[in-house]
């Protein structure tokens, strides 16, 4: 960190009503890459976080009345603030998370798009004039900020996933509290310095930082907080769900993935060999859209898995900051006890490793890219989202047959399709039970497209002209007597 060119990113405070404040007590913030302690971070208590509650909102009822275009302006510094610090936010990002260097600044300019785009939805935001029932009558609708918003964020994303839902929130009128994960809040409050200095009113952008789940059940029982959005995992987004449930608040879900990669034999196999290697090992396959099972047509199975070997094998594991790598360690010992587990459970079934499945020699939390062939559906990591560099290879012989294994799971969050006929393309596309197909394409997310899943892979969508739809209340009008 003492490379930063600006020293005022690295805080370790909580960012409250406009001030920095420390917590009750301290957590130590880990580097993922050797196992030191990079901080310790203000872990705030519960009564912090009632306090934070109240002046944000506070600061709801005067941001709620700003003008659109004021709020785009603020927008739009912060948007350039962001890319105006982007080495220094991307070597942070690196240090707290582990991904490489060139990932984490991609990640903080896929950010910083979605602050660009919603500064301009800000002033978007239209309502309608309806024909009415009689002539004397005439029905208005106007869209309304929805009120206080909070977000509970993971570490995988600690920069991008703020920015998809804190700018459509701020855009449309809504102040705004995060917590972030506590493997990564310095990102956060990284953002909530350049926040600041964009000049976001006292209140209406907050980072409570803490290891406690209980700042999370305040953030859902809150009755003054009337939107809740949270990413990351399926199991702890229901429990979160149900708790706003008691405040009847909306809820914005991006949970668990468990992506299929279909690969059909007419195929362009070097685009379809380079989007693989994208979407399984970007992020050391901690990512909730990465491609967890690959389905390859028998006529191009063994080119398919040579050419894969050959790609994967050129992968290189390090640090982070190291320009040479391209695959950074697992985010805790969690993590890797995961992947571990899913590998047993797959080789005791039958499973064949053709590279990798083990922790690399740098140890730590290295583990080898890995390819694992005789895959069953039965297995661990075919059934599960295995959040780790491990690519799963199912042989199919036609499209009905692949159409069924890829929806034979409660996630449907995002998939992929590689094949070059239209009539394929139309009818695999129509029958995923996805939120997202992504055609010939191994990464697709980006500012302009609704970003979301289906079933149990959560509700609502972030990015595009619908992200901002949950950030606002409709309001019907009906004016008599004209």
């Amino acid at each position: 960190m003492d490379k930063l060119n600006y020293k005022d990113l690295f805080r370790t405070e909580s960012y409250i009503n406009g001030k920095w404040i420390n917590g009750t007590d301290t957590f130590e913030v880990i580097n993922p890459a050797d196992g030191k302690c990079i901080a310790n971070v203000a872990d705030c208590s519960t009564e912090q976080a009632h306090y934070a509650i109240e002046f944000a909102h506070k600061a709801q009822k005067t941001w709620k009345k700003s003008i659109a275009k004021d709020r785009s302006k603020l927008l739009r510094n912060w948007y350039e603030l962001v890319l105006e610090h982007i080495d220094d936010l991307a070597r942070i990002l690196t240090i707290e998370q582990g991904k490489p260097l060139a990932e984490a600044k991609r990640e903080i300019q896929s950010g910083a798009a979605y602050i660009e785009w919603f500064s301009e939805e800000a002033k978007r935001i239209y309502g309608d004039t309806i024909p009415g029932p009689t002539d004397d009558r005439r029905v208005i609708v106007t869209k309304e900020p929805i009120g206080l918003c909070a977000a509970v964020t993971p570490w995988n994303f600690p920069s991008s996933m703020i920015l998809r839902k804190a700018a459509p929130a701020l855009a449309a009128g809504c102040a705004f509290i995060l917590r972030p994960s506590s493997k990564t809040p310095l990102s956060a409050l990284a953002l909530a310095e350049l926040a600041d200095k964009a000049g976001f009113p006292e209140g209406v952008f907050n980072v409570i930082t803490s290891k406690s789940h209980d700042i999370a059940n305040i953030l859902t029982e809150d009755d003054r907080i009337k939107h809740f959005s949270f990413t990351g995992s399926t199991e702890i987004g229901k429990k979160l769900m149900a708790q706003c449930a008691s405040t009847v608040k909306r809820v914005s879900l991006e949970l668990g993935g468990n992506a299929p990669f279909i690969i059909y034999d007419d195929a362009n196999l070097e685009k379809a060999l380079d989007g693989i290697v994208v979407s399984k090992f970007r992020n050391a396959g901690q990512t909730c859209a990465c491609a967890d099972r690959i389905f390859v047509q028998d006529g191009i199975y063994e080119e398919f898995l040579s050419g894969f070997k050959k790609r994967v094998k050129g992968l290189k594991l390090g640090s982070g900051l190291d320009a040479s790598t391209t695959t950074g360690p697992l985010i805790d010992q969690a993590a890797l006890v995961k992947i571990q587990k899913n590998m047993e459970d797959a080789v005791s079934k039958g499973a064949h490793i053709e590279i990798g499945g083990k922790v690399s020699e740098l140890g730590g939390l290295y583990y080898e890219p890995t390819i694992l062939t005789n895959v069953t559906e039965d297995m661990l990591v075919v059934k599960e989202e295995n959040f780790g560099p491990l690519a799963a290879i199912i042989p199919f012989d036609d499209e009905d047959e692949v159409i069924a294994m890829a929806n034979n799971t409660p996630y449907g969050l995002a998939s992929y399709v590689y094949t070059n006929d239209l009539g394929r393309i139309v009818r695999t596309s129509e029958k995923l039970e996805y939120g997202m197909v992504g055609i010939n394409a191994g990464n697709f997310s980006n500012e302009t497209a609704p970003f979301g899943g289906v079933k149990h892979s959560g509700l609502g969508r972030e990015g595009s002209k619908y992200g901002i739809e949950d950030y606002v209340e409709i309001k019907f009008i009906l004016v008599s007597g004209i």
